[in-house]
């Protein structure tokens, strides 16, 4: 990569780097325009675009990726996966808690295919970057996807067996984005210990226990720059260096 020359970038993830959060006070999710990927757009050293997509899992950001990357031939993607492969479908749970009932992602696939998208950017000359999760508020998080009603707050519980299970339950999704990174010597940007740093990390979440809120995107934004301060400075414009 020439220090010289204009870059390109491509973020490539779900509704985290998409930005949104939830808005209280309208009850509904909407796009922060200060999110993290909008803060770094002017500290870097070249054009960065932003793929990601609310709801996206890896299985839809690999295909979109793989796209995306033949047309705008990207120097650096950011790649940050995994909240919602490792969610459920809470409604189904609330309504038959003693079936059988699988993950967005299954476990083993989300780690193949995290392992395909370095591969395939590797082989293109991309530079791949992971990104850890932030952490999700259980407490918070059950409460959501229960809506608050009694009976599917019995029936999710029946299933999950504690309300800690789902905080357990992420971090092993994480933990796979850490292993991938080792095994592949791939850069990741610890944002899950950014948040983890924080005296309550909860209170840079949003009310549904899952989304980053405007601090909490401060809080990636500071980290991911701070990476790359010291990892890859010369991404960054020179006046930011």
């Amino acid at each position: 990569m020439s220090v010289n020359t204009e870059l390109k970038y491509i973020v490539s993830g779900d509704s985290i780097s998409k930005g949104v959060i939830y808005d209280e006070d309208r009850s509904r999710y909407v796009i922060l325009e200060e999110n993290y990927v909008s803060l770094l757009q002017n500290k870097l050293n070249g054009a960065l675009r932003n793929t990601a997509k609310f709801g996206n899992t890896l299985m839809k950001g690999l295909g979109n990726l793989k796209r995306d990357v033949l047309k705008e031939k990207p120097d650096v993607v950011l790649i940050e996966f995994g909240g919602n492969d490792c969610d459920f479908h809470w409604g189904e749970i609330a309504d038959n808690p003693e079936a059988e009932h699988n993950p967005k992602t299954d476990f083993p696939a989300f780690e193949k295919m995290l392992l395909d998208m370095i591969d395939f950017l590797r082989n293109q000359q991309i530079m791949p970057i992971l990104m850890s999760l932030p952490p999700l508020n259980a407490d918070s998080y059950f409460k959501w996807v229960s809506q608050n009603n009694p009976v599917s707050e019995v029936n999710i519980l029946k299933w999950l067996g504690s309300v800690t299970k789902i905080y357990w339950w992420q971090e092993r999704y994480n933990s796979t984005i850490i292993k991938v990174a080792e095994s592949t010597k791939t850069k990741i940007i610890d944002v899950r210990g950014a948040f983890l740093q924080q005296p309550d990390f909860t209170k840079f979440i949003c009310m549904d226990g899952i989304h980053p809120n405007k601090e909490g995107h401060r809080i990636i934004f500071d980290k991911v720059m701070d990476f790359i301060r010291n990892s890859e400075p010369q991404l960054l414009l020179e006046s930011t260096r």
